[in-house]
């Protein structure tokens, strides 16, 4: 015979499974001090994120991975909700990406960074707090 005990625990379970499943971006430690980060873009392209310390400074590389070389993005780098850095790249290679690097004054406090890229009507959005 089931208890209500063991019923409460089994849909509790049931419950929470799913939402430990459902992640649409993933953040990790490499080795050292950097934080990564990457996702799914609107269409099929993906975007990942990187922060790593460098001299005082927070050093963030953005990439857009398409699998199409010659595709123009526009991106937008944000830092604390203000923009930091915009332009236009053009993904090459094989793999048909591109990589934005800029170093960001480290402030006070979580920075958090934004980057948002676009092509056509994709769009690529992640964020990384350091």
């Amino acid at each position: 015979m089931v208890t209500r005990t063991a019923l409460a625990a089994i849909a509790v379970a049931a419950l929470t499974l799913p939402v430990g499943l459902i992640a649409p971006a993933t953040a990790s430690h490499g080795g050292g001090d950097d934080v990564r980060t990457k996702g799914r873009c609107s269409g099929s392209a993906h975007w990942k994120l990187k922060a790593k310390p460098d001299n005082g400074r927070i050093e963030i590389e953005g990439e857009i991975d398409s699998n199409r070389s010659g595709q123009v993005w526009h991106w937008k780098l944000k830092h604390n909700g203000s923009s930091s850095a915009k332009g236009s790249k053009r993904t090459a290679g094989r793999s048909g990406s591109f990589e934005v690097r800029r170093r960001m004054a480290n402030l006070s406090g979580k920075d958090q960074f934004t980057f948002r890229a676009t092509h056509g009507g994709q769009v690529c959005r992640g964020t990384i707090s350091y």
